[in-house]
């Protein structure tokens, strides 16, 4: 089955009354990986994670269409389940959201989040975020459901209007895109349960709620989330700030100690990491065309 027809099932099953799609974020394909190894049904390839672990640097709208994509067809090459991609402003108009849509989707990507914010963008839970015309940004998701070749990629349309226009011109931006022809709704960062009730009551197709640790949002659990009426619950950096903060703490040992003896029972082992990776797999295929020599 195609990952986008998986994604639609799944999506299809949150409307329906099954259990909410919780999706965590991956900065990398190794975090991917483990995403899947672990039971999640979908992974989600966050922006902000991207320019961290790509560039060292915040989400401020640095990076480029073709590394996004890069990393997507990455990702979406590791894993064997639908990988949700940032795709940030869509890099452009609506003839550049074209253009990213079809790359995004020949990438392997099951669906591309596009924002309308206006560029350079930010993450969506810093201050100083403005917003494109609603005309605008209808014209890009239009121009997004144009573009793509598979009928089932998922479009999703986020606004980030709430933090400088307020809840309502929010929603009403919510529904101009759900008209435009928005798979998914994202409005980012309300700032109460009550805001988060009227979002899921407002619209018809699936709601996503994005759970950012210390950010603008009250932070749910997928559970919670559910009984609200949200339909995905993203947690799209959490990998991201726990790796880290590991990796903080084990630098900090080795520079005091001189050593990481001390810290061995907080890492996977050489073997089991191998294992992970998929070395026995390889070896085996090794095998299979070995030349003799």
């Amino acid at each position: 089955m195609k990952q986008t027809t998986k994604l639609r099932q799944l999506l299809k099953r949150s409307q329906v009354g099954g259990p909410i799609l919780l999706l965590p974020g991956a900065h990398d394909v190794l975090t991917a990986r483990i995403i899947e190894k672990t039971g999640f049904e979908a992974v989600y390839m966050t922006g902000y994670g991207t320019a961290a672990s790509m560039l060292g640097k915040p989400d401020v709208g640095l990076l480029s269409m073709s590394e996004m994509v890069m990393r997507v067809g990455h990702m979406a090459s590791a894993v064997n389940i639908p990988v949700i991609a940032d795709g940030d402003t869509g890099y452009g108009n609506a003839v550049n959201v074209m253009r990213t849509v079809r790359e995004y989707e020949k990438a392997g990507a099951a669906a591309i989040q596009l924002e309308d914010q206006v560029m350079p963008k930010k993450c969506g839970h810093m201050l100083g975020r403005d917003v494109i015309p609603v005309e605008e940004m209808v014209g890009k998701i239009k121009a997004a459901v144009d573009a793509r070749t598979d009928s089932d990629f998922v479009i999703i349309a986020r606004t980030d209007a709430r933090t400088r226009y307020g809840i309502e011109e929010a929603i009403a931006r919510g529904k101009a895109y759900e008209e435009a022809g928005a798979d998914v709704l994202f409005i980012e960062s309300p700032e109460s349960i009550e805001e988060m009730r009227l979002i899921t009551s407002s619209f018809r197709v699936p709601v996503l709620a994005n759970m950012l640790e210390k950010g603008r949002t009250p932070l749910l659990s997928a559970r919670e989330l559910q009984k609200l009426g949200y339909h995905i619950a993203l947690y799209p950096v959490s990998s991201t700030y726990v790796i880290a903060k590991a990796v903080s703490e084990l630098m900090q040992v080795l520079k005091e100690e001189g050593t990481t003896r001390s810290m061995l029972d907080r890492m996977i082992t050489f073997e089991e990491f191998n294992t992970f990776i998929g070395l026995p797999e390889i070896r085996e295929l090794e095998r299979k065309y070995a030349t003799g020599r």
